[in-house]
């Protein structure tokens, strides 16, 4: 089904626009890099980085995430979100996650995600609308 190694490690980067920071603070200078935007960006930096090691036909889903938002990214800034594979348990991974402006830390924690098998989750996803 796969074969992903405990220390496995994946990057990515973004520029924070205005698509996903908050929009609530009502001022430009206020708008911030949203907390369910870094989480989001965590999960996909963290199926992006195994995705590639997957048989043809496996995905992974997000099983669980728990994250800390410890400090603001304005618009502007670029942030890069780092993850490394911390555990490896059959379908299960486990990922310490963080993300980083050029000035500080401003999300750390872990996720898990499961790898499936794309067709019978579709499959069970049909049934589950009947």
């Amino acid at each position: 089904m796969a074969n992903i190694s405990v220390g496995t490690k994946g990057e990515y980067r973004t520029l924070v626009t205005s698509d996903i920071a908050t929009s609530f603070l009502g001022l430009d200078d206020a708008r911030v890099l949203s907390t369910p935007q870094m989480i989001g960006l965590m999960e996909k930096t963290c199926r992006d980085t195994v995705l590639p090691l997957l048989d043809p036909g496996y995905d992974t889903v997000g099983t669980h995430v728990n994250v800390a938002h410890l400090a603001a990214a304005p618009l502007g800034s670029r942030v890069t979100f780092r993850v490394e594979l911390i555990g490896v348990n059959e379908r299960r991974l486990e990922f310490r996650v963080e993300a980083s402006t050029e000035a500080e830390k401003v999300g750390e924690g872990t996720h898990q995600r499961t790898i499936i098998n794309v067709a019978r989750f579709a499959a069970r996803q049909a049934d589950k609308r009947k």
